[in-house]
């Protein structure tokens, strides 16, 4: 697909990703965590004595085959997976008050962030929402969302998400491997959308197929719903970053093993070390497909339900494109730099799998190799002036260089 110049002031990945705005949903402390977010996720939970008169539940229509690969209802007991399906049915049909075989309203609000999880196709739902529990011959929940839409305003934003969602699959095939469907979906993110705090709608998939401006929860429950609908089994994922930020991102399984993506954390400005930006249309691949160990340098997931262990590193993009490196070696960094510099590209990457080869590479590429790439550069394209710049990024164990042809 065709690549697009992106607009500046974003950050980078390695100077401020910490400013990551997304929804982490803590339905008893009432309010979404993240800065630039609004408060009131819950506005209370309440306890009242039920009567004799037969309680209305929200009848079922959704099947166990349709639930098979939402991840968070798998983690429910069957006594939860019953009010789940009630709730689920609810917020589909925009009921305004889903009574649901539970007996806890604290439950009850966590179970309903669990349906929005797996679900990111319902948008017309933010997660505010008011539960009364009740007591009696049979204990229950009173579940009352808050809707963003009418059925009407609902009914024509779908419409325009599922013409933009056809338009973007139309570009990848359903025999594609799993690997290609995801980096398909990742960089068409990465691509179409940019990140900005105060965009509206920025916590569901409008914001991402339509206005084409969100934050980490319209990126993450955008990649979900088009893989999802590629037959990739994709869930959304929430925690915090390393500086103390809310987030939100994906876990994929790809051939057969579990790996995690973020596609917000692809989608930075670069920006060297000398200062001024780097053409802003390169994406970062560091969360395309990466385990535990990666991920964790930077994010840390929540722990109320347990993620499966990632533990490999197969389809990570910089392993699958050569750029990967579990040991230093010299001639072979200058060799990446010749090729690159030979098809006039950008950039050259060199991800190291631990932190002393990349110390060894930080030395020996800084203090020499770099500079006989840049002679190289010079002679063959009849360079009085050599320029590049680069990003050095501890954290990730990675260097990437920009050379300068003119």
């Amino acid at each position: 697909m065709g690549r697009r110049k992106r607009r500046s002031g974003c950050l980078s990945a390695f100077i401020g990703l910490s400013a990551i705005v997304c929804i982490v949903v803590l339905a008893a402390l009432g309010g979404f965590l993240g800065k630039g977010v609004k408060k009131g996720l819950a506005e209370g939970v309440a306890k009242g004595i039920g009567n004799a008169k037969q309680i209305p539940f929200q009848e079922i229509s959704i099947t166990d085959e349709e639930l098979a690969q939402k991840y968070y209802y798998q983690q429910l007991d069957e006594s939860e997976r019953t009010a789940y399906k009630e709730i689920a049915q609810g917020v589909r049909l925009n009921v305004e008050e889903i009574y649901v075989h539970a007996a806890d309203a604290d439950r009850t609000n966590t179970i309903f962030q669990y349906v929005l999880k797996d679900f990111p196709e319902i948008f017309w739902c933010d997660g505010t929402t008011k539960s009364t529990s009740y007591e009696g011959q049979e204990a229950y929940t009173v579940l009352q969302p808050v809707y963003s839409y009418t059925e009407e305003e609902k009914a024509q934003k779908k419409a325009e998400i599922e013409k933009a969602v056809n338009d973007c699959l139309s570009g990848i095939g359903e025999n594609a491997a799993d690997y290609d469907k995801i980096l398909y979906v990742y960089e068409y993110i990465v691509d179409t959308v940019d990140y900005e705090i105060a965009s509206e709608d920025n916590q569901n998939i409008y914001s991402v197929f339509v206005n084409k401006k969100s934050v980490c929860a319209g990126y993450s429950k955008a990649a979900q719903y088009l893989l999802e609908r590629l037959g990739v089994f994709c869930t959304y994922v929430t925690g915090t970053t390393s500086g103390g930020q809310s987030h939100a991102w994906n876990l994929v399984k790809c051939e057969g093993d579990y790996y995690y993506v973020d596609t917000t954390w692809g989608d930075p400005v670069f920006q060297a070390s000398e200062g001024g930006e780097i053409d802003p249309s390169y994406i970062s691949y560091d969360y395309m497909c990466c385990d535990d160990e990666e991920l964790k340098k930077t994010h840390t997931p929540d722990t109320e339900v347990p993620m499966p262990e990632c533990v490999k590193m197969d389809f990570n993009y910089y392993v699958v494109n050569g750029m990967y490196y579990t040991s230093y070696d010299g001639e072979q960094a200058l060799d990446a730099m010749n090729d690159v510099i030979a098809a006039k590209a950008n950039p050259v990457v060199f991800k190291f799998a631990d932190s002393r080869s990349y110390e060894q590479a930080r030395e020996d590429i800084f203090g020499s190799q770099i500079k006989r790439a840049a002679q190289n550069l010079a002679d063959w394209y009849g360079l009085s002036e050599v320029k590049y710049k680069y990003m050095d990024e501890t954290e990730l164990n990675k260097i990437t260089i920009y050379w300068q042809y003119e």
